[in-house]
């Protein structure tokens, strides 16, 4: 994780990890051609929804986990772009947000989402319906930290808050609602709890971004490369 995430002493302050994951709505794509892989999603025939990749962090890490599983990284997104313009062309690209409304309704038949929010929105739906899980080819893993106002009117009451989050209790209260804890591997979960997740080999080629600068600076031509490249191709 990058020098951001740490305090002034160096210290870790996330409280919670998100990692791409894919939604899969098993009334819609049958066993044998429900995709596992970003490989997999390519050979596809279903539809398939990312959100708002010029405007939502979760979509845009959407477009760099698949670049990563195409051996791209932040400063080389085509080979995910290339990846989402073929399913634009096959008429395959949704262009709506992958929601719980529009997946409880059947819009969306794979989604690209952060894993906590997919399994959340399954947990909400219908858990037999919908698979959730991080692609085996590649994926990306984003850091949510917690921050402290230097300004705060009452700084030791938000610093008492930072320490139950981070705190046994406090990590396993974030599991319960679907989010991955950044203590994971030193928490001891209850077996209810640690069921809401996903197993650790799951996150076997999930990967945190490695270089910050890059993908800052990606960033900012994403809304254009996306809208030339991708959204010009869909029917």
């Amino acid at each position: 994780m990058p020098d951001w995430a740490k305090d002034s002493d160096g210290h870790w302050m996330l409280a919670y990890t998100g990692t791409i994951a894919f939604i899969v709505d098993k009334q819609q794509v049958k066993e044998g051609e429900r995709p596992k892989s970003w490989h997999d999603l390519e050979k596809g025939t279903y539809t398939v929804a990312i959100g708002a990749v010029a405007t939502a962090a979760q979509a845009a890490c959407g477009v760099l986990a698949a670049a990563i599983a195409y051996k791209g990284d932040e400063s080389d997104i085509e080979p995910g772009l290339q990846l989402f313009t073929k399913l634009a062309q096959q008429n395959r690209l949704s262009l709506a947000n992958p929601t719980v409304e529009s997946l409880e309704e059947g819009e969306i038949a794979v989604g690209v989402l952060w894993d906590f929010n997919a399994l959340s929105y399954r947990s909400h739906i219908d858990t037999r319906r919908f698979e959730v899980l991080i692609p085996s080819d590649g994926s990306v893993t984003s850091g949510y930290a917690t921050v402290i106002n230097k300004y705060a009117k009452h700084p030791n009451a938000a610093k008492l808050a930072r320490e139950f989050i981070l705190s046994d209790a406090g990590q396993v209260n974030l599991a319960q609602g679907h989010a991955r804890p950044i203590r994971a591997d030193h928490v001891k979960l209850p077996p209810e709890v640690e069921a809401k997740l996903l197993s650790n080999e799951q996150y076997a080629a999930a990967q945190p971004i490695k270089d910050a600068a890059a993908w800052e600076s990606t960033l900012r031509k994403l809304p254009l490369l996306w809208q030339e490249q991708v959204v010009s191709k869909t029917k």
